[in-house]
């Protein structure tokens, strides 16, 4: 049953909890387990003030991509917006007692942002950017160390061109608070792309300017005070991880971690030496394998469970999406990594493509293939879609899926930063026989295969080019 931290007085005084017939927290059974599908009557069209799943006033509705493509509206109250602020907290608190020793204090801080047009207007509710999770008095004391943008941009190229003269400006720099690793990837890439324009529209030392006009650019010498990049480094984000690491050999490069729109779930600290569940503002369970839905001090190291969720915005027994894996102990508090989304969901960059939303997609190109499988692949991160046959050609084809994809808000996004490369279309009749070599390979007996029209492990097509090249 849950503690205090899961609002189950909360619960018992809205019009969700009166509905299931909670009286007490010895009622937390009689509480289903969700999706958001599920709450979808409650949470009824946003924005209003008054949520049946919550006593307290909403004071926002955020949006955020749903895996089937969809988007999801998560009520937000001042005690779910404090539990974003407690976890920054507790993160910082973490990094000034045990992290590099910080002296300037200037950071760039993950700002999502929004690009407006005739097609792409923004949304009229939930939050301008990120930094808003946080409070206003937390905001006013950060604000003289943040490299301050405007959050909505004509297009992705002003939006780059601007940060980069940021960038590159902010020779004091220290931190770096981004969510994909392969975002900071992209932006190096157009600083070297555009050096010699960007130079002419800078005043930089005549030290720096030599070094921007050099290829490759030395980066850990340009933002020779950056100690702490802080980004995704689990699950398929682990790699771009790697390579920032490579890129600035000097630089702490530390995993954020898990925190989804919903709640914030884990925190790094050091001495733990992983990721620690925010147990004093989420009620955590945890579903295995079999189906079992266990507490936090019943899951086990080295397994993996699908997470549920319940936090202080109105979310009860919520089935969030993401797996996590349970490395070690701290503390007698299990340490959660992030495993990935569901069997059902890719994501390479935070595109979250369902499988659902895939089969709609096929669907909508009408292939005339017997036998069609989406596969995420890295360098560079892009989806490839395997087609044993097809009347159109495949660049026709790669076109038509990129539009329909980018119905999914949060794929848009991704492509228009130019963190997943446009997709790319593979026709060959050796392509069924390439994937049952290749589930038979991973130890699948026949029986086993199944054919599935999304793949949600990064596939290496190295093998499969080989077969069509010998055909």
């Amino acid at each position: 049953m849950p503690s205090a931290t899961a609002d189950w007085r909360s619960l018992i005084a809205s019009d969700y909890g009166k509905h299931w017939g909670v009286q007490s927290i010895e009622d937390w059974n009689r509480v289903p387990i969700v999706d958001y599908a599920d709450l979808l009557p409650w949470i009824g069209r946003p924005p209003t003030k008054h949520c049946p799943l919550t006593p307290e006033p909403i004071v926002f509705y955020e949006k955020t991509s749903g895996t089937r493509g969809l988007p999801k509206w998560i009520p937000y109250t001042r005690s779910l917006r404090r539990s974003f602020n407690h976890a920054f907290c507790v993160w910082a608190h973490d990094l000034i007692c045990h992290g590099p020793k910080f002296h300037t204090g200037k950071l760039y801080f993950c700002i999502s942002p929004q690009f407006y047009g005739a097609a792409n207007q923004p949304d009229a509710v939930g939050l301008a950017n990120d930094s808003q999770y946080l409070d206003r008095g937390l905001q006013w004391m950060l604000r003289p160390f943040w490299i301050a943008l405007p959050t909505a941009w004509r297009s992705v190229e002003e939006f780059k061109w601007q940060l980069a003269l940021a960038l590159l400006q902010a020779e004091e720099l220290e931190i770096i608070s981004i969510w994909s690793p392969s975002f900071l990837t992209v932006m190096l890439e157009f600083i070297q792309t555009h050096r010699h324009d960007l130079r002419r529209s800078l005043k930089l030392s005549a030290q720096r300017d030599r070094w921007l006009q050099s290829s490759p650019t030395p980066w850990h010498q340009m933002w020779s005070n950056l100690k702490l990049i802080s980004c995704w480094d689990s699950a398929m984000a682990a790699d771009s991880a790697q390579g920032l690491r490579s890129q600035f050999p000097t630089v702490f490069v530390q995993g954020k971690g898990l925190l989804a729109t919903e709640a914030p779930i884990t925190i790094p600290l050091l001495p733990a030496k992983g990721y620690v569940p925010l147990v004093d503002q989420v009620f955590f369970e945890f579903e295995a394998e079999d189906g079992a839905v266990q507490l936090l001090q019943d899951v086990q190291v080295g397994k993996l469970y699908n997470l549920i969720v319940s936090q202080l915005g109105g979310l009860y027994r919520y089935r969030l999406g993401d797996r996590v894996r349970v490395t070690h102990l701290y503390q007698a508090t299990p340490c959660l990594e992030f495993a990935g989304r569901g069997k059902d969901t890719s994501d390479l960059v935070g595109e979250k493509l369902h499988a659902d939303f895939v089969e709609t997609v096929l669907q909508q190109l009408q292939l005339q293939a017997t036998f069609q499988t989406l596969v995420p692949t890295t360098q560079p991160c892009r989806y490839m879609l395997l087609l044993d046959r097809a009347t159109a050609s495949a660049d026709t084809i790669a076109q038509q899926l990129d539009r329909l994809l980018q119905q999914s808000p949060h794929y848009r996004h991704a492509r228009l930063l130019e963190q997943l490369a446009p997709p790319q279309v593979v026709i060959s009749p050796q392509i069924p026989h390439w994937f049952v070599a290749q589930e038979l390979a991973s130890g699948k007996t026949w029986g086993d295969i199944k054919h599935s029209q999304l793949q949600c492990q990064v596939t290496d097509l190295s093998t499969l080019y080989h077969l069509i090249e010998g055909c």
